[in-house]
């Protein structure tokens, strides 16, 4: 089935996603390198996202995203497990393994990370809370389409926990090991998950690691 589109819609989304936590704050010019828009179409769209409170423009003309984002972003979280639920197993897996620790969770055919806690070493997997990725690659990406019913065929190697354990698929460089999260209804919640460099989260540094994750992962559902 087509898909009807507003470009100008599209057009203003992608302005609001060229934000991060890298780039917080931005000027129209990198506005623009980011997304290839030109700079009187950014004006333009802005004016009318600083109405709806979705950007905001500073006293030097340097722009960021607005309270509206927030406010969408607690009513995506709330029908989630709750941060205060998720942080503590986050920081001991972060802590335990010295790679990023990671709660993603299934949105359509796309995988949020919903909260991290990134990896202490200088070299690590980075992600972002709220970075969406493919649903169709990576051991949470694994997880999350197996256990919503989809077949998922020779892609991964469950053990009988529901664990699976992926190098490269995400990125060349990066493994990682995932296991799923239950609601106490049974209803899948998420996905925990460690990732790091493929040379370092080897095999054997995988496999220490899921005793801990699968543990962490039942004490989460306890707490649902």
């Amino acid at each position: 089935m087509a898909i009807n589109r507003t470009e100008s819609v599209e057009r203003a989304l992608s302005i609001l996603s060229a934000f991060s936590t890298q780039k917080p704050v931005m000027t129209l010019a990198e506005i623009a390198e980011e997304t290839g828009l030109h700079k009187s179409t950014i004006l333009r769209l802005t004016n009318s996202m600083q109405i709806y409170g979705f950007i905001q423009r500073d006293d030097d003309g340097r722009y960021s995203v607005g309270p509206s984002v927030w406010r969408l972003g607690l009513i995506f979280r709330r029908d989630f497990t709750k941060r205060e639920h998720v942080a503590p197993s986050l920081r001991i897996l972060a802590e335990a393994t010295g790679e990023t620790a990671s709660f993603y969770v299934r949105v359509g055919d796309e995988r949020v990370c919903l909260y991290r806690e990134n990896s202490p070493n200088l070299l690590r997997f980075h992600v972002e809370e709220g970075m969406r990725l493919k649903l169709s690659t990576g051991a949470s990406g694994l997880v999350l389409r197996h256990f919503s019913g989809d077949d998922v065929g020779d892609l991964g190697h469950f053990n009988r926990n529901g664990t699976v354990s992926t190098v490269g698929q995400t990125n060349p460089n990066i493994s990682s090991v995932s296991t799923p999260v239950f609601k106490n209804t049974g209803e899948l919640a998420g996905a925990l998950t460690v990732s790091g460099l493929a040379t370092r989260f080897d095999e054997e540094a995988r496999a220490n690691a899921i005793p801990l994750l699968e543990s962490l992962a039942k004490s989460l559902m306890a707490a649902d």
